[in-house]
């Protein structure tokens, strides 16, 4: 799907027909999943999911600002900013070149699942 987004909707939809869900189930986990990572990075936690990424806050320093409209010089606040830096794994999964083989986007052949979103002893199935 070039320049489209994947909405939270259509992440409920996938896990609900990858693990055979209801769709108020998989809303469930995903809810719960992001619900998590808010609250660890609340906390000034910091999430890794080997093979994805990790998630990390940024402390951002007060700083003076301009406010467009009027000109006028303004002080910025200090604030925590969340980060997320992709695994080594996701890195060469999204680089990967396809071109040649055959395979990959758009030639009808799924993607490997990084090995952290896997179930034990299979595959997650997106």
């Amino acid at each position: 799907m070039a320049g489209g987004s994947v909405t939270k909707a259509a992440l409920v939809e996938e896990v609900s027909r990858a693990a055979d869900l209801t769709k108020k189930h998989a809303e469930v986990i995903v809810d719960t999943v992001f619900r998590s990572i808010i609250t660890a990075l609340r906390r000034g936690e910091k999430i890794e999911l080997r093979g994805f990424g990790s998630f990390r806050l940024r402390q951002r320093e007060p700083r003076k600002g301009r406010n467009p409209k009027t000109g006028d010089r303004v002080d910025v606040p200090p604030k925590r900013i969340p980060y997320f830096k992709p695994g080594k794994e996701l890195r060469e999964l999204i680089n990967r070149e396809s071109a040649g083989s055959g395979a990959g986007p758009g030639r009808g052949l799924p993607e490997p699942v990084p090995a952290a979103l896997q179930e034990p002893g299979g595959s997650a199935g997106f």
